[in-house]
């Protein structure tokens, strides 16, 4: 269960950010623990030693969360993956870190329950990495984000020492809300070795919808006329041209390419309710220009539409040989004119953007094909990247909305939140973990 060979080790050096140019080291070792105990004994030597924990899921994160930029042991949860409780009756679960999205809401399904938190790569990306990075999705616009569903935890400390977070109660008025310190702290104050996940009334049946618009504009002033008439669908998606362009020559799934954005929307809750949402729905977008308007007929369907939505990311490496993604939201009725402006960024630094995101809450990922080999463009890339960012806090927004920040945003994070409040947050983490292992 560990790996201690350099061969070994190098595969554990990087994550999905991938840039050759964020500063990491090979790991000292790598443990695959299988219990708490374990976690236990290893945290408490490594505090002793003052050596370096970096807590590893599936590694699919884009941001540099588990990179090892000071050595150290990589705890690696693959073997820590089982779901030890499913209670339909108080409709929660329990389950290790290192399961998988995925499995779990294939799961609760089979019992007509429902996790909706649903990152794209849902596949293979782990609950423990959704705690630590607070991950969303697609579903995020109606249902919430990972820290809406999670109401205990288990957590080892610096020192070694087991804590309870929160109670295996929907409600929880007692004492501080350790939890929401934990959620989306990237692994930095302590280790989740167990969590109780809140769940819900899976619905009874879902439809897709998808349109097409001439322009950006179009496309988001159409969400905001949805949600004005108090319609909620569970996603608004949308994909730019580009990105339409690239899924279809590479992943042919029949898009239209001649427009310049496209909506993906899902529709849930009772049968005898989805036709007259639809309804309702596909009147506001021809009453917005919608130049096109097509809709699931079967669950077959729906899931080739989402795939082609899921697919942009892989078709952007086929562009060139490497691919970033980034995570910037802002209030959605600032999301036009950062669409355009991140748009008009890239074309001045002539490079390349896929623009897809989940526009019902603001969020957009843009991701960029690019040659890491090639200086040149990199040095262009950074520039665009920092200017990106700068637009999305002009815009009222923030630079992530739910990938986190990492080693790839660190730079960045003083733009977005004031010094009074990193200082409170340093001494969070001084008091968490003394050390800073």
């Amino acid at each position: 269960n560990v790996f201690s060979e350099i061969e070994e080790r190098y595969v554990y050096s990087s994550d999905a950010s991938n840039d050759p140019y964020i500063k990491s080291t090979l790991p000292d070792a790598v443990v695959f623990i299988e219990t708490i105990e374990q976690v236990q004994q290893v945290v408490k030597i490594a505090n002793q030693q003052m050596v370096p924990i970096i807590c590893r899921g599936a590694g699919t994160n884009t941001v540099g969360a588990c990179v090892p930029a000071r050595g150290g042991i990589v705890l690696n949860f693959s073997k820590m993956n089982k779901i030890i409780e499913i209670n339909p009756e108080n409709m929660t679960a329990r389950v290790q870190p290192g399961v998988i999205v995925g499995d779990l809401q294939e799961e609760v399904e089979k019992l007509g329950l429902f996790y909706p938190p649903d990152p794209s790569n849902l596949r293979i990306s782990t609950i423990g990495g959704s705690i630590a990075q607070n991950s969303a999705g697609a579903r995020c616009f109606k249902y919430g984000a990972t820290k809406d569903y999670i109401i205990d935890m288990l957590v080892v400390m610096a020192n070694g020492e087991l804590i309870r977070t929160g109670s295996n109660t929907i409600k929880n008025a007692t004492g501080y809300n350790l939890g929401s310190i934990f959620i989306g702290s990237e692994g930095t104050l302590g280790i989740v070795v167990e969590a109780t996940i809140k769940l819900i009334p899976k619905p009874e049946t879902s439809q897709v919808i998808m349109a097409y618009f001439d322009t950006v504009e179009d496309s988001i002033h159409a969400v905001n006329k949805i949600i004005e008439k108090h319609v909620f669908p569970a996603t608004i998606d949308f994909m730019d041209k580009n990105a339409v362009q690239t899924v279809e020559k590479f992943y042919p799934t029949g898009l239209l390419c001649d427009k310049e954005a496209a909506l993906i929307m899902e529709i849930d809750g009772y049968k005898t309710d989805i036709s007259h949402q639809r309804e309702i729905i596909c009147e506001i977008l021809r009453d917005n220009n919608a130049a096109n308007i097509q809709y699931s007929g079967t669950k077959e369907e729906a899931e080739h539409i989402w795939n082609a939505r899921r697919s942009s990311m892989a078709a952007c490496t086929k562009l060139k040989p490497n691919v970033t993604t980034d995570d910037i939201i802002v209030p959605r009725s600032n999301l036009a004119k950062l669409v355009k402006g991140i748009q008009d960024i890239c074309t001045r630094h002539k490079l390349t953007v896929c623009m897809v995101g989940h526009v019902g809450d603001g969020s957009v990922h843009p991701q960029i094909p690019i040659d890491y080999n090639d200086k040149e463009e990199y040095r262009h890339y950074k520039i665009a990247k920092s200017e990106i960012y700068q637009l999305a806090v002009k815009l009222n927004g923030t630079i992530s909305g739910e990938h986190g920040i990492g080693l790839e945003k660190k730079a960045y994070i003083t733009q977005v939140v004031d010094g009074g409040a990193l200082d409170y947050m340093r001494q969070i983490k001084k008091i968490f973990d003394p050390k800073n292992i």
